[in-house]
Formats: C-alpha cells, structure tokens, sequence
C-alpha cells in the first residue's frame, strides 16, 4: 500500500512569522506520526526560513517512523546530515528567492556534486533519493551514481491549467515510474499535491511514498492536525487501490 510522507515544514513557517516558539514542530512530527503519517519529512534550507538546525536535530531522536530530511546539496547541509543521521536523505535543487522548492534537479549539470553528496550520505548511513522531474536521462543518472531512491515532482502536474496538459503531466509520470522501476529503482513522489489531484497520482503503479505538506496544514486550518492527516491518508490509499 503506498505511504503518505506528511511535510512540516509549513507549520515552521507560522511559527517563524512570528518569531515565538509555537506551533511546535515537535508536537507537529509525533502528532502526524499518531495520526498515521509513515514518515515525516523537513527541509532545511540555506536561509532556515522555515525549518531551523536545532529543530532537526531534536525531532530525529523522538520519531518512530523516519525522518526525510530535505537538502541542497552544499558542505554545510551535507555535514549536517551527517551529524543528525535521518534515515532518509532528499536532495533537491534550492534557490533564495524561490517560495518553494522550482522543478527537479539538473542532474547532467551537477552530476558530479550529486554523486560526491550520494556517496557521503551514504556512507554515512542515509538512504538517498533525488529529487527530479519525470525525466528519463535524468533517472538513468540517478542510477548511474548509486541512488538508490527518486523522487518525482509532481509540479507541472499539480499546476496544470486544463485537462489536456495534466494528462500529458500524468503520461510522464507514469512513463518514468516505470522506467525508474525497471532499474531497480524506489519511487517517491511529491510537490503541489492536495485533496483534489492527489488521485491520479497515488493511483500509479509501483510509487512507494508521496510526500505532502502544504495542502495539509492548510486543511488542517479548518479540520485540525489529525483529521487533515487521516483524510489525506485515507485518499492516498483508497485511489491506489
């Protein structure tokens, strides 16, 4: 049955609008996990808009599922994985002046750095996934330099504007989960999904993980923490089926 990787990044980014100490990113980790999240997932970004160091390193301890942690892949963010040990390491591409995480990673361009950050990860006991569009040569790279995991951003799909684009979004997907698959491959997916577009995606053979976050805490506005996740959760597993 697939499994809903539950993002709190967002409930960081209310608690940083206003500079206090709540809404606590630990309760919201431990309450998701109740909640039936199998996994949590957190990017800490180079500008800690969100997320914060001492976050990471206090949530990792106290889950009983396993942490995503999210990272460009830098010195400073690879030694801080290092140090926190996450089960799972996500590298993405990051900007400063981007909202939110823009597209997958180049991974021709920076198939070198990529690999030096899969190798250190690895060894230092992180499952690595990359986090790339629905691109095939990209996934071929992937599996070049050894990892083991890819993320598919769902973005295009999530933002397309009529029905036509988003079948051709969905058609991508599902080419490159099977062709991620077919190299041995684990498949995650995730970015800009929400109640309303989650089931094309969650109905595609062979995807192990979605990661979702802002749709959640925003739902979780008018429903509360659990129920949003429950909901989610729900959705995810009733369309893959």
């Amino acid at each position: 049955m697939i499994k809903l990787g539950v993002n709190i990044d967002h409930v960081a980014t209310l608690r940083q609008a206003r500079g206090t100490i709540y809404p606590s990113v630990i309760e919201a980790a431990l309450r998701a996990e109740q909640a039936g999240a199998d996994s949590i997932t957190l990017h800490l970004r180079e500008d800690r808009r969100h997320m914060q160091d001492e976050d990471i390193f206090a949530i990792r301890p106290l889950l009983q599922t396993k942490m995503n942690l999210e990272l460009a892949a830098t010195d400073e963010m690879i030694l801080i994985a290092c140090k926190v040990k996450p089960q799972d390491v996500c590298i993405v591409p990051e900007r400063r002046e981007e909202r939110t995480t823009e597209g997958g990673l180049n991974v021709t361009q920076s198939y070198d750095l990529l690999h030096r950050a899969t190798q250190k990860l690895t060894e230092s006991g992180s499952r690595v996934s990359l986090f790339i569009a629905p691109d095939l040569k990209n996934i071929d790279l992937a599996k070049k330099m050894g990892a083991p995991v890819v993320e598919i951003h769902t973005g295009s799909y999530a933002d397309a504007e009529n029905e036509t684009v988003k079948l051709k979004e969905i058609k991508r997907i599902r080419e490159a989960v099977a062709h991620a698959l077919s190299l041995g491959l684990i498949v995650n997916a995730g970015h800009g999904l929400h109640y309303h577009n989650v089931n094309l995606v969650a109905a595609i053979p062979g995807i192990e993980e979605l990661n979702i976050g802002h749709a959640i805490v925003s739902h979780a506005l008018f429903v509360g923490w659990d129920n949003a996740i429950k909901e989610m959760k729900l959705l995810v597993r009733n369309y893959s089926k």
